[in-house]
């Protein structure tokens, strides 16, 4: 398919297409994530200044990525129904722009964070830039089912950014939350993937519900979420947290388990489900946010 040329004409067209590159909705998941970690980290409210320069400089460093993100798949974005408004595929952007406009935003991103941050956070993000660039988008798209499994690292470093932003270290409670991250994403992603599996298809990207029948794909998602629930359930005694975290993990992990059970039991008959498929999508966002979020909230309460 063609792209289009059709270049934007005002100012405000022109600012969206570039805001657009980075993905802000996939930030703001990030970015909530990252806050609460910093809480964990600090046992307590941390620097605001720390907080504002850790989340400006993650949000330019994810924004970086998926710049790059949008350059290399430009050609597979014009295939699928929904990423052929993006961009790089209206001509919105040119592909040279977007990749000055992509290193540009990494270096921002790096000179904040060693600056007035650390060392340890701006090499964590760039190594998450890396990684989600070279290991997913280059190699493992398009040619690994367990594409979104192993490239879904990328997306749990913020959290070590976050935590070590405010010790300059690393330890067992910011590798568990990294662990969480990494274990939900292949269950939200694969729910959105079987709403968009004809999409995946027709650019020929093996993402799981493509190469696998619905069964086997709703059986490793119900896997999946039962793991991410056990391995939330240890971050409460891993990071000293209180009942406030715990039952809500107990609560919140236990709806996440119902949807993807209903999900598995309907494919099993052979009742493919796709609005059932997009509400687990969209509750596993609910979760992860209300995760950290009382994650948080449990800290703050023990010691107002």
């Amino acid at each position: 398919m063609a792209i289009t040329a059709t270049a934007p004409r005002t100012a405000s067209s022109i600012l969206g297409a570039y805001v657009a590159l980075t993905k802000p909705r996939i930030i703001e998941l990030l970015l909530v994530t990252t806050v609460p970690t910093m809480v964990v980290a600090a046992n307590g409210v941390p620097s605001g200044w720390l907080v504002l320069w850790t989340l400006i400089g993650g949000t330019l460093a994810a924004g970086g990525a998926n710049t790059f993100n949008m350059v290399i798949d430009r050609d597979i974005d014009a295939l699928m129904e929904r990423t052929k408004n993006r961009p790089l595929v209206t001509g919105a952007v040119t592909p040279r722009a977007a990749t000055i406009f992509a290193i540009s935003l990494e270096l921002a991103a790096f000179v904040i964070l060693a600056s007035l941050v650390n060392f340890l956070s701006a090499w964590l993000a760039l190594a998450a830039t890396g990684f989600y660039v070279i290991i997913y988008t280059i190699w493992l798209k398009r040619r690994s089912s367990q594409n979104i499994v192993i490239g879904g690292a990328a997306g749990a470093v913020p959290v070590l950014i976050g935590w070590s932003a405010v010790t300059n270290s690393l330890s067992w409670t910011p590798v568990l939350l990294f662990a969480i991250i990494f274990i939900w994403t292949p269950p939200h992603f694969w729910a959105l993937a079987v709403r968009y599996r004809d999409d995946y298809e027709a650019a020929h990207v093996p993402m799981l519900p493509v190469v696998a029948s619905l069964r086997k794909t709703t059986l490793e998602i119900l896997v999946y979420t039962v793991v991410l629930w056990a391995l939330s359930m240890l971050v409460g005694p891993v990071a000293g947290l209180g009942w406030i975290y715990g039952l809500s993990a107990l609560i919140f992990g236990g709806l996440f388990t119902w949807y993807a059970a209903k999900l598995w039991m309907l494919a099993r008959v052979d009742r493919a489900d796709v609005a059932r498929a997009m509400r687990l999508f969209h509750y596993s966002i609910t979760y992860l946010t209300a995760l950290f979020v009382f994650m948080a909230v449990d800290v703050l309460v023990r010691h107002h």
